[in-house]
């Protein structure tokens, strides 16, 4: 067992237990309470009591990491630029789907090594199911104590398409993107749904691009990033450079393509003029 694969037992409790506390807010407050940080992005006690749940988990871990955590406090760069290894980590990924309780929201936890997600686990509390990705070991999916492989599936040239995309970031330029590209496709398919669930539905091969056409933070994408990379998918720039983590001083992604299959010639579409 690799030192990476080692962590997953361990990592399994602490955010199936972060998503037991999202869990006892959603189902005990009739109306959730809501306030708004600096960014005037919405928060809830729920992404507080996660937050707390998973660093204390990670401090209890033998081996220690630096943790970097959306509801927890932001080092500068000049400190984060000094991290090899840190856990990237967002407490409940979609609080407007947890707010309007359509069950979208999950917990992430990703460890980065080097600029890159080397280990990711994506919860999805209302449905139980778990996605985990470990690079060098694959990727697979966890429900009701049954675990399956599971793989990014290829893409066939002229055949159908199935893109996922934001229910609520980017949907006219999607729309545009996806009118021009639809004439190389006999059929094109566009799945709306929220927080990290859409790069773990490539993940899994039930969807085969997701153009994220809005802003989104390194929280938002590292530990699904990590399922796809293990389930031999990829994450690209508009440049179609590979996403990086903690390369910079601000921790907004750029627009980006996630996409199942990496050998399907993504440049005739996403570079088109």
């Amino acid at each position: 067992m690799t030192t990476l694969a080692a962590l997953v037992a361990p990592l399994n409790d602490i955010i199936r237990e972060a998503g037991k506390a999202i869990m006892e807010v959603y189902e005990a407050d009739a109306a959730i309470e809501v306030t708004n940080k600096e960014d005037d992005s919405p928060v809830t006690r729920a992404d507080y009591a996660a937050h707390h749940v998973i660093v204390a988990g990670l401090q209890k871990l033998e081996q220690q990491y630096p943790i970097l955590s959306e509801e927890g406090g932001l080092p500068d760069f000049a400190t984060r630029s000094g991290w090899q290894r840190y856990w990237l980590v967002d407490p409940l990924d979609g609080t407007k789907e947890f707010i309007n309780r359509n069950g979208e929201f999950t917990v992430n936890i990703a460890l980065i090594d080097g600029h890159r997600p080397v280990l990711g686990l994506v919860y999805v509390p209302v449905k139980n199911i778990l996605y985990i990705g470990v690079e060098g070991e694959g990727a697979w999916r966890e429900q009701n104590g049954a675990r399956t492989a599971i793989q990014a599936k290829p893409l066939v040239q002229g055949g159908a398409l199935r893109v996922v995309g934001s229910r609520r970031h980017g949907a006219e330029a999607l729309d545009t993107l996806l009118d021009r590209v639809s004439s190389q496709f006999s059929q094109v398919d566009l799945v709306s749904m929220g927080s990290s669930l859409k790069i773990c539905a490539l993940a899994e091969g039930t969807a085969d691009w997701y153009p994220r056409l809005a802003l989104t933070s390194e929280w938002d994408t590292a530990a699904a990033h990590a399922v796809l990379n293990a389930a031999g998918g990829i994450l690209v720039d508009e440049g179609l450079e590979v996403l990086k983590y903690n390369a910079k001083e601000e921790l907004l992604n750029p627009f980006f393509h996630a996409m199942g299959d990496p050998s399907f010639p993504w440049k005739t579409l996403i570079q088109q003029n």
